[in-house]
């Protein structure tokens, strides 16, 4: 089956994407997304630790699952050296369970990341957990991003595309 472009940002974006910060539990960290002219999403904002904080994050809704046949996701983003979760979640029992890829960008350059699906590791709220499926194409709802993990300061991630293979 060809790749299946889940978003390209051109003309503009394809889903419907929300900033998510840790302000929703009392943080200070801020985020914004926009589409610039060059028809990339720009992810970016400074994440803090004051009161507790420490996340922003980034997430839309998929309109509707993908054929089972795909064997994962393909993304090409531009990053500032820093450590993000790509993240996932589906439909079904195990809809509260965010499941993570964690990739380090490169300073200014392009770069493209494969990720399986038994790639993606299962977590709530930041935690690990065990004994969860690995996520299935025909349930996926929900695309994001997220930097955390302690990482303080200003941000910056442009992504030219997400797809499915």
């Amino acid at each position: 089956m060809p790749p299946v472009y889940l978003e390209t940002f051109t003309p503009g974006p394809t889903l419907d994407w929300q900033p998510v910060n840790d302000v929703v539990m009392g943080g200070r960290s801020s985020s914004s997304f926009t589409v610039p002219e060059t028809g990339t999403g720009s992810f970016t904002g400074e994440v803090s630790l004051e009161n507790n904080g420490g996340f922003a994050s980034l997430r839309a809704p998929l309109p509707e699952p993908l054929d089972k046949t795909m064997r994962g996701l393909r993304i090409r983003v531009k990053g500032d050296g820093q450590t993000y979760d790509f993240r996932i979640r589906c439909a079904g029992r195990y809809s509260r369970v965010a499941y993570r890829a964690t990739f380090t960008t490169l300073t200014q350059n392009w770069e493209e990341h494969w990720f399986t699906w038994s790639d993606f590791q299962p977590t709530f709220r930041g935690r690990s957990l065990s004994d969860v499926p690995p996520p299935t194409p025909e349930l996926l709802r929900e695309l994001g991003f997220i930097i955390a993990n302690k990482q303080t300061g200003p941000f910056a991630l442009s992504i030219d595309y997400i797809r499915a293979e």
